[in-house]
C-alpha cells in the first residue's frame, strides 16, 4: 500500500530543467513550514523491491525461456542469445606478445602481455586505462574510434622489457567490446545497438572490427584485430586458462552480462554445426530480460527519462551505471518528504546521475 508523506501544509518553490539532460545542473529547492517521517517511503521501497522465492523462480522460469526462445531463432526474445563464433578456449601453453583492447564503458583499457606457456604462465603484463570524454559518447563514430586508436599507439610506442614480438609475427589484439554485436566470424561483427548511456552516431549496422581497423591505418599502426569478443565471453575464456571447469561468466559494472559454454547441438538456429570442440560459448545479453522483474517507481521514472526507455530494464535495475541514479531519486523523495538534509534539499542533489 502506498503511502502519502508529503502533507498539505508543505509549501514548495521549485526551478528546474529537463531530467532528459543529465549533463545540465538543475537547480532545485523545498522549503518545508513543519517536519515529515520519510520512513513510509523506505517501508514502501522494502515491499516493492522484496523478492520472496515464488518471485525469484518467476524470474528464474521467464528468463530461461526467454534463454531457449533466443536459441531458436534471432529476433524470438529479448535475450539475444549472440554465437561468439569461440570454440576452443585457451590451454595454457599459448606463448608469444598479444595485446587487448577492452571498451565496455565510459572507460576503455588497453594491455600487453607475455605468455611463456603452461611452464612459465603470464611473463609480464601491462595496462593502462582511459577516460572516454563524454562528447564523445554522442558524437561520431570516426571521433571514438581515432580517440581509441591514438590512446593504443601511444601505449604500442611504450613496448620493451620483457615484452618481445616473435620474429615474423604482427602484433595481435584481442578486441573487447562490450555491447550488443551480431558476430560475423571470430573477428567481425555487426554492432545491434549502443548500450550503457552511449549514443553514438554511425556505427549501428557496421562491423566494429573495421571501424577499430580504419581508425589505426589512418595512424599508421601496424597491428591486426585477430578476435572480437563481448568482454564476458573475454572473462571466461580468460578464467579458463587457469581453470578447465570454468563453463559461465558473469559481468555486473557499467553494465551486466553474461556468458556460458553451450553445446551447438541444442542450439536450433546455429545451421553450421560444424565445431573443433562440439562446444561454442554463448553471449546472452541478459541485460535486456525485463520479464516478471520486480519494479520500483523509480525505476520506472528514470526509465522513462532515459535515452532508451523500455530498453535494458534488468540493466537499469541491477548495474553501476543506473545504481547510484536510484539511491538519488529516493534521497530526492525522501528529503522532499521529510528533513532528512535540514529544511532543503541540496541543489546538487537535483542533478541526475550525479551520483556515480
Amino acid at each position: 500500500m502506498s503511502i502519502s508523506a508529503s502533507p498539505p501544509s508543505v509549501r514548495s518553490f521549485s526551478v528546474s530543467r529537463s531530467p532528459r539532460c543529465r549533463g545540465a545542473a538543475g537547480a532545485r529547492m523545498v522549503l518545508r513550514s513543519n517536519t515529515v517521517s520519510a520512513s513510509p517511503i523506505l517501508t514502501k521501497l522494502q515491499k516493492d523491491t522484496a523478492t520472496p522465492l515464488p518471485v525469484l523462480r518467476h524470474v528464474a522460469d521467464a528468463m530461461t525461456a526467454d534463454m531457449r526462445a533466443g536459441l531458436a531463432a534471432d529476433g524470438a526474445s529479448d535475450l539475444k542469445m549472440i554465437l561468439s563464433y569461440v570454440d576452443s578456449l585457451p590451454t595454457g601453453n599459448e606463448k608469444g606478445l598479444f595485446y587487448a583492447l577492452d571498451l565496455g564503458g565510459t572507460n576503455f583499457r588497453v594491455l600487453r602481455v607475455q605468455l611463456g606457456g603452461k611452464d612459465e604462465r603470464v611473463i609480464a603484463t601491462e595496462f593502462e586505462q582511459m577516460s572516454i570524454p563524454q562528447d564523445l559518447m554522442f558524437g561520431t563514430s570516426e571521433e571514438l574510434f581515432d580517440f581509441i586508436a591514438s590512446g593504443l599507439a601511444k601505449f604500442a610506442q611504450k613496448e620493451g622489457g620483457k615484452f618481445n614480438l616473435q620474429p615474423g609475427r604482427t602484433r595481435e589484439i584481442g578486441f573487447t567490446f562490450s555491447f550488443p554485436v551480431k558476430q560475423t566470424s571470430i573477428d567481425s561483427g555487426i554492432l545491434i545497438k549502443w548500450t550503457k548511456g552511449f549514443a553514438v552516431s554511425g556505427t549501428a549496422g557496421k562491423d566494429v572490427v573495421a571501424c577499430l581497423n580504419e581508425a589505426m591505418e589512418r595512424l599508421g599502426l601496424d597491428m591486426r584485430v585477430s578476435s572480437l569478443v563481448n568482454d564476458t565471453v573475454g572473462t571466461l575464456a580468460g578464467a579458463r586458462y587457469w581453470d578447465d571447469d570454468v563453463m559461465v561468466a558473469v559481468i555486473l559494472g557499467t553494465g551486466t552480462n553474461a556468458c556460458y559454454v553451450e553445446r551447438v547441438d541444442a542450439i536450433p538456429k546455429l545451421h553450421d554445426k560444424n565445431s573443433t570442440s562440439g562446444k561454442t560459448i554463448v553471449n546472452t545479453e541478459w541485460g535486456a530480460f525485463s520479464d516478471g522483474l520486480p519494479l520500483t517507481e523509480y525505476d520506472t521514472e528514470m526509465d522513462a527519462e532515459s535515452i532508451n526507455p523500455g530498453e535494458q530494464i534488468f540493466e537499469k535495475t541491477i548495474s553501476g551505471m543506473y545504481l547510484g541514479e536510484i539511491v538519488r531519486r529516493v534521497l530526492v523523495k525522501m528529503a522532499e518528504a521529510g528533513t532528512l538534509f535540514g529544511d532543503s534539499v541540496p541543489e546538487k542533489l537535483s542533478t541526475p546521475f550525479v551520483l556515480g
